[in-house]
């Protein structure tokens, strides 16, 4: 029997907060899931759904991009892995009535959390203009609307649509496929918020802006070096890459302001040691960096390298490397012998002795992994940053060899597949001239809108339609309140989705939401039984099938909604068989096959077991397609952040109980944290240069040259041993204060991790409800801030 929806929204009156863990995993695991999975999914779909996690004949975790091991275990799969199965497979369902009894602008004012506890969406339900209501109707009115709305519009380039990580390649094929058709480039990706400074890095250095490394090599290496990233939160089955690493002789060194409980030691629950014994500690040094220090500390790093060869010539870098693969030593080298000592030391917050001693490691090892995740790519120098990262490899030749090369770890399980299958504003004309070769009508060429410019041109009334498959993107995008107030100035907007988020209450004059099936669920077509396939971090391409009942008779795939939406939009007799491709997605995978660089005989290699690689120059023959043919060192002027005084860095992580901004509890306990989110993490030591104290509630003000005070309410400090200077609270609420126009250079990322942020003592009636984003004119430095009666967030 299915639970019941919670109908109280939280609070954190009951918030609980004890001290951070220094262990990850271990028995908590199993307790915190199984329990869970039992209660919400009932026996037997708990263990059709569990036992088929990540199997190569079953479904592909929709809750990171971590590859799977060549040997699969019993259960293959994490404790945020099991909650994001039972998170979307529980059969706890949105009836109709639901719309009648919650207006739109009561759904503004919930939290995520309760939003994502109402249950799965099982029909489409439609806003007209002037109503404050959702209610049901047929699928064909709801595409009739589309449609209607999208071939009114002066130009397509006035229609955006946004791609969420979880769709599939076979779908994300689909989706591109018809809005080129449309006429319109504008496919705004979750990638432009997460790794698109990795890509533009690595395209630049070595050609391919993808992971170089394979599953398989992390137990190959000497050394990991793990920069800006929390494997134990967010992608917890990499810990066992990192544990087998470890026992193979690897050492591993973390570069995080948050010392992560899951570097420090890991209890794997498949192991008896993991269950009731110490574990593994895997972090053999811990650099507790500034943020926004970590290109500095590679430029360091480097400048080392160099050094050591100046004191043993031809004994230190890769020669042979390097004057066959490699160009820019010269101008590199000299650049970086212009590094100051001192500006190293403020950017990164480290000792020189830190610095050497991981120096030492590197010249030490013969094969060296750099990984990372968005605690790189979210800052206004993230794509230099990584370019350090690239020119720090090649010094010693670790790209292209077993056991070495940069390792970006990808957030969401699909984001990669989806950049291959032609989701990009910007794909390049080889991929648009197989377009036109295989469905002959000329794509449009001009660049699209990524994004944060989907948002601008929404705020500036330039792009009136917006189509969402998939994803959260006004809780995800940065500047929240300008997000939403640019949804809202939409004609038209659509959401493809599960569940419910805040993406569905702040929407355009008209809105539809259309539920779709989720990866969990058996995709029943004309042909029969269907499955799709994924792209994980490393480039593996592998099946992903269904196993339970779908939740809903009335909700349909992805690839059938998307096919459906291009029959309405662009009449029945256009050039592609969009009806082929609902009916049997080997189709769709025939067209891949014919268009998609790497992915040759797709409908073959898509059934070997457990997939296939996709092809890598670089880590393959040590092959740059760069435009010179060569991997580039590039020079990168450093530049630190000056934070005034009696001001504070601050930066967005996620909690344990979260994905992305989908929230499956309200815990983050190896922080902790427990029974709520509104907290700031802020050193001890800077608690008293402020002269604040830990449980004391305060408001955080960005200071933006714009001159608007973007403010979050009533946060309750939690002294932390974060780096000094840094403070953290929790994603996608901070978003409100990272301006809209605050981007990486190159990237336009959103540079979410080096917010400069003021603390100011919280009114005391914003202590009585969460703290959801207020968006204020700047008050005085020093000025008390004011909170409106009622729900916070309230304008």
């Amino acid at each position: 029997m299915a639970r019941k929806p919670i109908h109280d929204d939280v609070t954190d009156a009951d918030l609980e907060v004890g001290p951070p863990r220094r262990s990850a995993a271990g028995l908590p695991s199993l307790t915190e899931t199984i329990p869970l999975a039992l209660s919400r999914m009932g026996p037997g779909r708990a263990a059709a759904t569990l036992a088929n996690l990540n199997q190569k004949d079953g479904f592909d975790c929709m809750s990171c991009a971590w590859p799977d091991p060549p040997d699969r275990k019993v259960a293959e799969f994490c404790e945020n892995g099991a909650k994001a199965v039972t998170w979307e497979a529980e059969p706890l369902r949105i009836e109709s009535d639901f719309w009648a009894a919650h207006p739109v602008s009561e759904l503004r004012e919930r939290t995520e959390y309760w939003l994502g506890q109402q249950g799965r969406l099982v029909e489409p339900v439609y806003k007209p203009a002037g109503m404050d209501h959702y209610h049901p109707v047929t699928w064909d009115d709801a595409f009739g609307v589309i449609a209607r709305e999208l071939n009114a519009l002066d130009s397509p380039d006035q229609a955006t649509f946004y791609t969420s990580g979880r769709t599939s390649n076979e779908a994300a094929f689909a989706y591109q496929l018809f809005v080129r058709a449309f006429g319109t480039n504008n496919l705004p990706d979750c990638s432009n918020m997460c790794h698109e400074s990795t890509g533009a890095a690595m395209a630049q250095t070595i050609g391919v802006g993808k992971s170089a490394v394979t599953y398989t090599d992390f137990a190959k290496a000497d050394l990991i070096i793990i920069m800006g990233q929390n494997p134990g939160t967010c992608h917890p089955r990499m810990l066992t890459a990192l544990e087998e690493a470890k026992r193979a002789g690897a050492q591993i060194v973390a570069v995080n302001p948050l010392p992560e409980a899951g570097l420090i030691n890991f209890k794997n629950p498949q192991r008896p040691r993991g269950l009731i014994g110490h574990g593994t500690d895997l972090a053999d040094q811990f650099l507790q960096i500034r943020l926004a220090g970590d290109m500095a500390l590679l430029q360091a790093l480097s400048k080392r390298v160099l050094a050591a060869e100046a004191a043993a010539p031809g004994k230190v870098l890769d020669h042979a490397f390097l004057e066959e693969h490699c160009e820019g030593l010269e101008s590199f080298a000299a650049h970086l012998a212009q590094v100051d000592d001192d500006e190293v030391r403020a950017a990164t917050g480290l000792a020189d002795a830190e610095i050497d001693e991981l120096a030492a490691r590197y010249l030490a090892a013969d094969r060296v992994i750099i990984t990372w995740a968005m605690g790189l790519t979210q800052h206004k120098k993230a794509v230099a940053t990584i370019r350090e990262i690239i020119n720090l490899l090649l010094l010693r030749g670790n790209i292209g060899k077993p056991g070495a090369g940069p390792s970006p770890i990808r957030g969401h399980s699909n984001v990669q597949g989806d950049r291959t299958m032609g989701i990009w504003e910007k794909m390049p004309p080889a991929f648009l001239d197989a377009l036109h070769r295989e469905f002959g009508f000329d794509p449009p060429r001009d660049p699209g809108l990524d994004a944060v410019q989907s948002i601008q041109a929404l705020r500036d009334g330039k792009v009136r339609a917006f189509v969402a498959l998939g994803g959260n993107l006004v809780s995800a995008i940065s500047d929240t309140a300008v997000a939403e107030a640019a949804l809202c100035g939409a004609r038209l907007s659509v959401s493809i989705s599960t569940k419910l988020n805040r993406s569905h209450a702040f929407v355009g004059e008209e809105a539809l939401i259309l539920p779709t099936l989720g990866r969990t669920e058996i995709d029943l077509q004309a042909s029969g039984p269907q499955f799709v396939s994924v792209e994980d971090t490393v480039c593996a391409v592998h099946p992903s099938a269904g196993r339970v009942e779908p939740v809903s008779r009335d909700a349909l795939s992805e690839v059938a909604i998307v096919s459906r939406l291009a029959r309405a939009v662009l009449g029945p007799d256009h050039a592609v068989d969009w009806a082929g491709f609902e009916r049997d997605y080997d189709t769709v995978r025939e067209h891949i096959g014919h268009v998609c660089a790497g992915c040759e005989d797709y409908n073959v290699r898509i059934r070997q077991p457990g997939g296939f690689l996709l092809a890598h120059p670089p880590r393959d023959e040590r092959r740059f397609p760069t435009a010179t043919g060569k991997a580039v060192l590039t020079v990168n002027e450093l530049e630190t952040i000056r934070v005034p005084e009696g001001r504070l860095l601050l930066q967005s992580v996620r909690s344990h109980d979260q994905f992305n901004t989908t929230m499956y509890g309200l815990n983050d306990r190896y922080r902790g944290i427990h029974k709520g989110r509104h907290v700031l993490f802020v050193n001890p030591e800077d608690l008293a240069d402020l002269g604040l104290v830990d449980g004391e509630h305060v408001d955080v003000h960005s200071e933006a040259d714009d001159g608007v005070d973007r403010t979050l309410r009533g946060l309750r400090i939690v002294s932390y041993p974060t780096a000094r200077g840094c403070v953290a609270t929790y994603f996608p609420e901070a978003n409100v204060l990272v301006p809209l126009e605050s981007t990486a250079e190159v990237s336009n990322t959103p540079a979410s991790k080096s917010v400069v942020v003021r603390l100011e003592p919280a009114a005391p009636r914003c202590l009585l409800v969460p703290a959801d984003p207020h968006r204020t004119r700047r008050a005085p430095a020093g000025a008390a801030a004011s909170c409106q009666r009622g729900r916070p967030g309230q304008r």
